[in-house]
């Protein structure tokens, strides 16, 4: 859907009813000043594209990631204390 030319006049008398007659050229002239702005960079970005060093279809060279093998942990099974015998009183 495109826009046709009722539409933009329709925008611009709303326009000028919300913001008055005064205020619409200023409103305007900044959006202009933006809008050269924004293409002046556009074209100074594209001037230091060709200055960057280009990319290259290589891939950086990696080592490949080899898992170590930790050592087995030792089981040890803890043995029960020994009862030791009620100690006996001598008389």
């Amino acid at each position: 859907m495109r826009i046709g030319f009722w539409e933009i006049i329709l925008v611009i008398v709303l326009a000028m009813v919300l913001f008055g007659h005064s205020k619409f050229p200023n409103i305007m002239k900044n959006l202009a000043e933006g809008i050269n702005i924004f293409k002046k960079e556009i074209k100074e970005d594209d001037k230091k594209k060709p200055a960057e060093k280009p990319a290259t279809d290589k891939k950086p060279e990696t080592k490949p990631v080899v898992a170590k093998k930790k050592p087995a942990a030792k089981k040890t099974v803890k043995k029960p204390a020994a009862k030791k015998a009620p100690a006996v009183k001598k008389k």
